[in-house]
């Protein structure tokens, strides 16, 4: 990884999209803070197209695809992506292809909260569950004390050992039935509502991420970035993000998108 500071002023100029996770990416402390969203807001102003990526829940994304400077939001870590389109009024929403015959299967999503329950005492579901659509969500430290690695890794090891994939967030162990994941949506999303080939036009996407479960696109993007606290997880990544900013969570958020819009004035 290397500071952000040091990537060229040709390729920050020509960013014309920035896919960013939530939680510790953009908020500090679980909050989002009035700087970050400002951040938020002067890519949107600059003509640069801004994507949240997250593991956050269907009811949760409705909200930020309505009322965030964003012009769409991958949720459930890819499970559907929401767009808002103000001058029709109109939000449109994508599932993942064949996610219809996994939604609604509680049977085994109950078969996996009970051995969590019993295997890994303190875990607990997350506080957003109710608003979701495709996954299971296990809270490990957002409502919970803290659970040890150990703990967490085992969370994820019920999930794949009961069938399902299971990435690890900053916060939760996210599990679902069905073949996707961040990347795979994104790429959905940036052909029918950006009309971008993000394999063609790869450069010029950033992803700023911060935790396991943003690998897919930390290996994907040649401009992939971590906020400063993906150093926590930097023995758990097969592919770390190219870039890393010198600051934390919605510190570290600024500190990228300040390189990219002063990269931009620049070359006027």
């Amino acid at each position: 990884m290397r500071p952000i500071s040091e990537i060229s002023h040709d390729v920050a100029a020509g960013i014309k999209v920035v896919f960013c996770d939530i939680d510790d990416t953009i908020t500090t402390n679980r909050r989002l803070g009035a700087a970050a969203f400002q951040a938020l807001e002067d890519l949107f102003l600059a003509g640069i197209a801004v994507v949240p990526v997250t593991g956050r829940p269907a009811g949760w994304c409705d909200m930020i695809a309505r009322f965030w400077p964003v012009h769409g939001v991958v949720g459930e870590n890819g499970a559907f992506f929401y767009a808002y389109d103000a001058i029709g009024q109109k939000m449109n929403r994508r599932l993942n292809t064949g996610l219809d015959r996994h939604i609604g299967n509680q049977q085994r999503f109950d078969t996996i909260l009970g051995r969590v329950a019993r295997e890994v005492p303190g875990a607990a579901v997350s506080a957003d569950q109710p608003f979701r659509i495709a996954d299971l969500a296990i809270d490990f430290c957002e409502d919970v004390p803290a659970l040890p690695a150990k703990d967490i890794n085992h969370i994820k090891t019920i999930f794949e050992q009961e069938g399902a994939v299971a990435k690890i967030s900053s916060i939760h162990v996210n599990g679902w039935f069905g073949s996707y994941d961040k990347l795979s949506m994104s790429r959905r999303f940036a052909a029918e509502v950006l009309s971008l080939d993000i394999d063609a036009q790869n450069s010029q996407v950033v992803f700023v991420g911060d935790s396991p479960n943003d690998a897919p696109m930390f290996g994907f993007f040649d401009n992939s970035c971590g906020v400063a606290n993906i150093r926590d997880f930097e023995n758990d990544l097969d592919t770390l993000p190219t870039w890393v900013a010198r600051r934390s969570g919605g510190a570290g958020f600024c500190e990228i998108v300040d390189v990219l819009l002063k990269s931009r004035k620049k070359g006027n």
